[in-house]
């Protein structure tokens, strides 16, 4: 690969040969079966990974069917059932089902980044003007760079019950009032069925208290988190419209934007503002204009300590690039003051164009 200046900061495509290198990006220069050959890998790589994360899914909800299935022959056994083992066996699913939610938050991860591509990539290049939509690398870049779970762990709990556990709680509490009120025969009244309902010296009406408020608990989370839609790589129902989410640090601005319900949800690019003071301007300048093809502005600051004269170098750029920009100061100027900060909005060339706000 050979370094040459791009018109712009993302992908394009130059249909100039098959031999040719036509894909560019960040200075350098691909051809197109090389590049389309790294994004199949790519590709391949990431759903491999999230079919690993799937079948993990699948193993702790047949744990949780597994289970279920042999408490309920325990504790119908005439000879050693006990309505206890019931209440265990809610306490086990309840792990289970904790496990399946943080093993979904990284089939999530996988999963986004699979959809990303299949949305912004090969299906954007089955469509006219066939190459993909801006900014899909950067995106992919900050996930790779930057990862972090696409939904929380709440709503990951809540989807895991929706789909699978809500059923499995409704026949272990169906079991548990069946046991206690029918086994070995029907209670005749509300206070013969709390007696039975005791374990040990726990009195019936408290472990009646605590499976209903634990019960009520869970059907909660999984009632209150089902409008979130922070989840991307599922496909998820059809939605008029799907807002993106705001919930990455407060210091952080994202605008909300409407997009098909077919792809992933993305969150517009990080974007940063640095500040670097430096005597030597024009070569970090330079490299910055050469390497990251980002602008830079030089202004001029005193040091009021000092009272010298230094220049400051002023540059927007997206999170990804900040390391490339470091490293650039770094070996052109050690003694170089770098500020990062984050950018609300930033508009011209490389980002969000003025005519489209």
């Amino acid at each position: 690969m050979s370094s040459f200046p791009p018109p712009s900061d993302e992908s394009t495509s130059r249909p100039i040969g098959d031999d040719a290198a036509i894909w560019s990006y960040r200075g350098y220069r691909l051809k197109n079966s090389e590049f389309v050959t790294s994004m199949v890998h790519f590709y391949r790589g990431e759903l491999s990974r999230a079919n690993v994360w799937r079948h993990r899914l699948d193993t702790t909800t047949n744990w949780a069917v597994v289970t279920t299935g042999a408490t309920l022959t325990f504790a119908f056994s005439q000879s050693v059932g006990h309505h206890a083992v019931i209440i265990l066996n809610t306490l086990l699913i309840t792990l289970f089902l904790f496990i399946e939610s943080r093993r979904y938050r990284y089939y999530e991860l996988w999963s986004y980044r699979v959809r990303h591509l299949e949305t912004d990539f090969f299906a954007a290049m089955l469509v006219s003007p066939f190459q993909p939509t801006p900014g899909w690398a950067e995106s992919l870049a900050e996930s790779l760079l930057h990862p972090k779970f696409s939904v929380s762990l709440l709503e990951a709990f809540g989807r895991r019950f929706r789909r699978n556990y809500v059923f499995i709680y409704i026949i272990l509490a169906l079991a548990w009032l069946a046991h206690v009120g029918l086994f070995p025969e029907p209670a005749v009244n509300f206070s013969e069925l709390l007696s039975r309902a005791e374990i040990g010296p726990i009195p019936g009406s408290v472990v009646l208290f605590i499976g209903v408020f634990l019960n009520t608990l869970i059907f909660m989370a999984g009632l209150f988190t089902s409008t979130l839609h922070d989840a991307t790589g599922e496909v998820l129902p059809h939605l008029s419209r799907i807002m993106d989410s705001v919930n990455i640090a407060d210091a952080w601005h994202e605008e909300e934007e409407k997009i098909p319900w077919y792809q992933p949800k993305k969150r517009r690019r990080r974007q940063i503002l640095a500040l670097v003071v430096t005597d030597r301007a024009q070569p970090v300048s330079d490299r910055i204009l050469d390497q990251m093809k980002r602008g830079a502005t030089a202004l001029t600051g005193t040091g009021m300590f000092s009272g010298a004269q230094h220049s400051v170098l002023m540059i927007a750029m997206t999170i990804t690039e900040v390391d490339t920009l470091k490293r650039i100061v770094k070996e052109e100027d050690p003694k170089a003051f770098v500020m990062i900060t984050p950018a609300k909005e930033i508009f011209g060339a490389g980002f969000m164009p003025l005519s489209e706000k």
